[in-house]
């Protein structure tokens, strides 16, 4: 074995941008990116978020932050030309922003609050992934990874905008994929189940208001393996669509759920 190879971490020299970095699962996704030697710019709607995220990722180097709506184009097209004035390029994108909304019936659905959902969870994605493709053409190569999750292929009472836009997502993966392999660029989504962070606590709290414990207990019982899931456990699949290992994966839904919907 080449001794530069033995000790070489499996991000070394890459960029990656992660979009709702501020969340369980963009902060952990960042710590792994680093740890494994890629610089990082963490992106996301509130600038004393990302600077507490900062801080506990403690960081001196390879780390950038940019305060960006997902849904707002000019501030996207700045967090990428950002990133590459701070690092050169860009080779990863790892778009996580997204938001659970307010669960109703289809009747008592408003328009604010489904169009709401749509922004972050779908042109969020979109924007994120059109301002990485040329950068990532001029590399050569590059990984988009989008989260979407165990509702891009299931359907659920009350959760029509989240459902929806998770399938959308898969949507756009696949065809990004189709547009990009030419190029060396990947396009792969990750379908998180039930993780343990923020948005698990809100839908406990809106499937059982009066019960959160009770609300827990219905998710849980649902996951085959009987837990959720980690945001380091999301990371680590991340890491593997981000890198070299997985350099034959592009236009697929790579599901992380406990077997969720394998019943």
């Amino acid at each position: 074995m080449n001794q530069n190879n033995r000790f070489r971490k499996r991000l070394d020299g890459k960029v990656a941008i992660v979009t709702g970095a501020t969340g369980g699962i963009g902060e952990a996704t960042a710590k792994l990116f680093l740890d494994e030697g890629a610089s990082v710019m963490l992106v996301g709607r509130s600038a004393e978020k990302l600077k507490a995220t900062r801080e506990r990722l403690a960081v001196e180097n390879n780390l950038a932050e940019f305060v960006a709506d997902a849904a707002d184009e000019e501030g996207t097209a700045a967090a990428v030309a950002a990133t590459i004035d701070a690092f050169g390029g860009v080779d990863i994108l790892m778009a996580n922003a997204g938001t659970e909304g307010k669960f109703a019936p289809i009747e008592s659905l408003t328009m604010s609050g489904f169009e709401s959902v749509f922004r972050t969870n779908v042109l969020g994605v979109w924007l994120a992934m059109k301002y990485c493709v040329e950068p990532m053409k001029k590399r050569g190569s590059g990984s988009i990874i989008a989260i979407s999750s165990i509702a891009g292929m299931i359907g659920f009472p009350t959760m029509a905008p989240y459902i929806a836009s998770k399938h959308a997502v898969f949507g756009l993966v696949k065809t990004a994929a189709l547009e990009l392999a030419a190029s060396g660029i990947r396009v792969n989504a990750i379908g998180p189940g039930p993780i343990d962070n923020r948005m698990m606590r809100s839908l406990e709290s809106q499937f059982s208001p009066e019960d959160t414990a009770a609300g827990h207990e219905l998710i849980v019982s649902k996951v085959p393996m009987g837990r959720y899931g980690t945001n380091e456990e999301v990371a680590n699949l991340a890491l593997f669509l981000a890198g070299d290992e997985s350099t034959f994966c592009t236009g697929g839904i790579h599901m992380i759920d406990g077997g969720f919907i394998a019943i």
